[in-house]
């Protein structure tokens, strides 16, 4: 992301959960990094009508969602309930 983009975003992430399947498909360092990206408001690979679902989210308090690839390759999604209670880390196959 270039630095024209980023924003100073700040939510609660809550409770932070991961997938079985995601914590062993993906690296930790892979996971880090994706919930930093994700609290900041990158959003990651998500198409324009997610992308605007988002701002709309963090002014209206709905679901936040980011889709992000590991370092091998493997997409994955990190969910932010409405209530901002917990932060789900999950493959697109978990949900």
């Amino acid at each position: 992301m270039s630095a024209s983009k980023a924003k100073d975003v700040s939510f609660p992430l809550g409770q932070l959960v991961a997938t079985p399947t995601a914590m062993a498909r993906l690296s930790q360092a892979d996971i880090s990094s994706s919930l930093l990206r994700h609290a900041s408001g990158d959003w990651g690979e998500v198409g324009d009508e997610d992308r605007q679902a988002n701002e709309e989210a963090l002014r209206d308090g709905t679901r936040l969602f980011s889709v992000y690839q590991g370092e091998d390759g493997t997409k994955f999604w990190i969910i932010t309930e409405a209530d901002r209670s917990v932060t789900t880390v999950l493959l697109p196959e978990d949900y």
